[in-house]
């Protein structure tokens, strides 16, 4: 974030995306792996009311934002290899501002849609999660008051939110892939499909741990289920900055020029 903040080089339509991108990791994985770590050294491992509502709100806000900015860098890969000439104007500042603000307003209202069944929940038995975090299914289970509705509508929120931003980026794909088959050198078709390697590689790090955890039986164990969630809310906020780091020229060049600057400082 900070190299391309510093850098002009990287002041463009694709690293404005990525910027937000690598700011929804940060926020994805701080909000949960704090606790954790805290809980790693503690014999009592516990966390407060207070401490779980922050949980119960950012981790679906940002798995949603997430998804969706996924689907706005999909749209500038389409736009840049199905319309080179028109790319200045198709990504212009104003539409990159309006993709993004689509994305976190989607995920706002996911967050939105699970915290208000959230907070209607009644606690009165139990009081133990075998989780790391506060996610709503553990919680669900711990209700005293009927869950149905709530499941359903949990359900279908993550059904809506993540197959819309997922058709998204495959209706751009078909489109890209069709542009590609159609150049005629194999050194274009292969500098064309380079450009989408690091957001296909992303995207598939979030989609296939997303669909193993909502597809996986309930005779799953419980430890299955926390690889998982260690999955997608700490392994990929880390990788992705690594993705887009070792698979571009132009980040690795401006990463060697920002620390050249420090030990010049130095």
């Amino acid at each position: 974030m900070v190299v391309i903040r510093t850098d002009s080089h990287l002041h463009s339509p694709i690293y404005f995306i990525l910027f937000h991108l690598s700011f929804v990791d940060i926020c994805y994985s701080s909000v949960t792996v704090h606790n954790m770590l805290r809980n790693f050294l503690a014999e009592r491992k516990t966390i407060s009311v207070i401490s779980c509502i922050p949980q119960i709100i950012f981790i679906p806000l940002s798995a949603a934002t997430e998804a969706f900015i996924l689907s706005a860098m999909g749209y500038d890969h389409y736009a840049a290899i199905c319309d080179p000439l028109h790319y200045v104007d198709t990504m212009s500042k104003r539409i990159c501002v309006q993709l993004l603000s689509g994305a976190w307003t989607m995920g706002f209202f996911y967050a939105l849609l699970s915290t208000v069944f959230a907070l209607k929940f009644h606690f009165c038995g139990p009081n133990q999660i075998s989780h790391f975090s506060c996610k709503l299914p553990p919680l669900l289970q711990l209700s005293c008051t009927e869950t149905f509705t709530n499941q359903v509508v949990l359900l279908t929120s993550i059904v809506i939110f993540g197959s819309s931003s997922f058709l998204f980026i495959l209706i751009f794909y078909i489109h890209i892939i069709s542009t590609i088959l159609r150049i005629r050198s194999v050194e274009g078709r292969r500098k064309a499909f380079s450009t989408c390697n690091s957001h296909l590689i992303v995207v598939g790090l979030l989609y296939l741990t997303a669909f193993f955890q909502c597809t996986k039986p309930s005779s799953v164990s419980v430890v299955l289920d926390e690889i998982f969630s260690i999955q997608y809310s700490v392994l990929t906020p880390m990788l992705n900055p690594i993705v887009y780091s070792l698979k571009n020229k132009e980040v690795k060049t401006a990463i060697g020029k920002t620390l050249g600057k420090f030990k010049f400082l130095k």
